[in-house]
């Protein structure tokens, strides 16, 4: 049994808040990458919808207790933005906009000549090639009003926000640190959750496009339980054709991004060359045997090493994004 007494206590807490749950993590050590702890919360419908805080005093509650129950007081916390709030999209600049101008530049632009559904964003970028008169920029935008909604709830709990993230990032961050990338790759992740779907295709290491997709979740025909080790297990227990009816529906965005990808953003270039299946859905079983079915191109998930003892790592697929974003500025 591990010694324990003198642990760290200044790692970094790994939040993962979605529409049905709140998701913790510790991180052990990133090579290879394993969690010193996890825990999650299952969060009733109505608290957050759509990654929108739609009962405060619910979610501050539930927080707190969780809180406390986990002993992350006055902890520093990492966060995902949740997948509805982000846009990402390719943008134009002149090529004689200077690296320091750049920030300047797009929080000029944002609003008027770069169209977005929201006022007010926050916003990060990435430089991607140049072919002398422009240069292109890979932009990332949320609404600030909703992001820093995140952050000052868990201020105002005496958490201490340090980082944001967003979720494809953290899961081919994760992928990437297991040696499953390889050069000239383009992946595309499908993120199967209980309540969203969120496909993500990566070229180069760099994510060109987004999607986000709702599920319907109704609470009355799903069984939500704890096991022994904490985690969450759903069971579903309607009709097997709504499901079906679900699932159906995210293949057609799933070949309808990689026909966009294909046609608009690469010009039949390069294509797909392999599927990367995370989540938390209950049947991602199920969900990948058909996705091996369908498609032509190889589907990956991401599997953890054995540790020494030849045990497997025990964290559930449900705390795999966590663990990525555990690994957010870790070299």
């Amino acid at each position: 049994m591990a010694f324990s007494l003198f642990t760290p206590k200044n790692r970094i807490i790994n939040l993962v808040l979605n529409d049905h749950s709140i998701r913790l993590l510790e991180l052990k050590q990133a090579n290879p990458p394993s969690a010193q702890r996890w825990n999650e919360r299952f969060l009733p419908p109505g608290i957050i919808s759509d990654g929108k805080i739609t009962d405060i005093d619910s979610l501050s509650n539930i927080l707190e207790e969780c809180i406390d129950e986990w002993k992350i007081q006055r902890r520093q916390i990492r966060f995902l933005v949740p997948d509805p709030l982000v846009i990402i999209r390719k943008v134009s600049i002149p090529s004689e906009i200077q690296d320091d101008e750049i920030q300047g530049y797009l929080y000029l632009e944002l609003g008027s000549s770069i169209h977005l559904p929201f006022e007010e964003p926050v916003f990060d970028f990435y430089p991607l090639e140049s072919d002398g008169k422009t240069r292109d920029l890979l932009l990332f935008v949320a609404p600030e009003q909703q992001v820093m909604e995140y952050a000052n709830l868990l201020s105002k709990l005496k958490l201490n926000p340090i980082a944001a993230d967003i979720s494809p990032l953290a899961l081919y961050r994760l992928y990437h640190q297991l040696d499953n990338t390889s050069a000239n790759e383009v992946i595309f992740s499908v993120q199967f959750d209980l309540t969203s779907v969120n496909l993500c295709i990566f070229e180069k290491n760099v994510p060109l496009v987004m999607r986000q997709f709702p599920l319907p979740f109704n609470v009355d025909i799903w069984d939500v339980k704890k096991d022994l080790t904490g985690k969450l297990v759903f069971k579903y227990t309607g009709e097997a054709e709504e499901l079906v009816i679900q699932f159906e529906d995210i293949f057609r965005e799933i070949s309808k991004l990689s026909d966009f990808y294909r046609y608009t953003l690469n010009n039949e270039k390069s294509d797909i060359t392999k599927f990367l299946l995370n989540g938390d859905h209950p049947m991602l079983q199920a969900i990948y045997d058909e996705m091996i079915e369908r498609l032509d191109v190889p589907v990956d998930k991401i599997s953890l090493e054995s540790d020494s003892k030849g045990k497997k790592e025990k964290l559930p697929p449900s705390q795999l994004l966590s663990l990525g974003l555990a690994l957010k500025g870790v070299q």
